[in-house]
């Protein structure tokens, strides 16, 4: 559903830019049945080369590891099993979304489900469903296009990328994700920075301030280009009002603290920004703090701005 939008023309136009034939999806394709059956049959059986495997959705191992509690419906055979063999006659395999790449939500709190990701298990690599040292015939381990859901286009960008034969090792960071947007943060390109320069920040979801301090947002901690790139053609979490949640980072569905809630051992937020040293933050934000235009510091708390940044005043012309 991300990626139907993607761009200025959607998915269907981009694949077809890059040579991409969709060969099955169970929301896309109008092939059911028998149809899916004969093609999982001839992929199975490399008559039909399967380039790029896009796994959606966390795999249910069950309590027992047998994955017997999801199965494909008209094979009878285990989902996770179905995967596996998919995965060995792939030339890539490709992790749509948290979920697939990391369990995601339906992993949380230890759950019952068994749910894992394909080649990851929160942030512990081959404790998901493919061994840690499965790598594709290039080379290459599970792509990881994390997010809940992931940007438009950094689902289209990795596709294209892999057409193209455009994507290396080096171009995925330790995680498997795509360095094109995982080597900026969430935080780069937010609409409220200029409150957090300032440790300005918002008491309510409404309000315009910073929402890392009080409102949990993880923005600074998080991986991806999500509010330098608009998600077609509108805004990111913190620019629509809402905290940055990490949904890019393993085990962010098991926060510290509840959602919208930031995490603090005696006042101090729990949650820094990366690269920064306690001591280094604590100093920055006493001295941001003390340097707040008032502009700043009311329009933090407010729903909209109340006062505008100064302007020079006009010049009179005069004969």
């Amino acid at each position: 559903m991300a990626a139907l939008g993607a761009e200025d023309k959607g998915l269907a136009a981009i694949l077809d830019d890059f040579g991409l034939d969709l060969l099955w999806h169970p929301g896309l394709s109008e092939s059911t049945g028998d149809t899916c059956l004969a093609l999982l049959d001839a992929i199975l059986a490399r008559r039909q080369p399967l380039d790029i495997l896009c796994i959606e959705g966390a795999l249910m191992m069950g309590h027992d590891g047998s994955g017997a509690i999801h199965r494909f419906a008209g094979l009878g055979l285990p989902v996770i099993e179905l995967a596996r063999q998919l995965s060995a006659v792939a030339r890539h395999v490709v992790a749509i979304g948290s979920c697939a790449a990391f369990g995601g939500i339906p992993a949380a709190n230890s759950a019952s489900t068994g749910a894992t990701g394909l080649h990851y298990h929160g942030s512990h690599r081959g404790a998901g469903l493919l061994p840690s040292s499965w790598h594709d015939p290039s080379g290459l381990p599970v792509i990881n296009v994390v997010g809940c859901a992931p940007h438009p286009g950094w689902i289209s960008e990795t596709l294209a990328s892999l057409a193209l034969g455009d994507l290396g090792r080096q171009d995925l960071d330790d995680f498997g994700r795509p360095r094109f947007f995982a080597d900026h943060l969430a935080h780069h390109g937010c609409g409220r920075n200029e409150f957090y320069e300032f440790k300005a920040s918002a008491q309510a979801i409404h309000q315009r301030g910073c929402l890392m301090e009080n409102l949990g947002c993880k923005a600074t901690q998080a991986v991806g280009d999500c509010s330098l790139r608009q998600w077609n053609g509108g805004g990111s979490c913190t620019n629509a009002g809402t905290p940055c949640i990490a949904c890019t980072m393993p085990g962010f569905e098991d926060p510290v603290a509840p959602f919208q809630e930031t995490a603090k051992v005696a006042g101090i937020p729990v949650g820094l920004p990366v690269d920064m040293p306690k001591a280094w933050f604590l100093a920055l934000a006493a001295l941001s703090k003390s340097a707040t235009p008032e502009r700043v510091r009311q329009n933090a708390t407010s729903h909209h701005i109340t006062i505008p940044p100064a302007r020079p005043p006009a010049r009179r012309h005069e004969d």
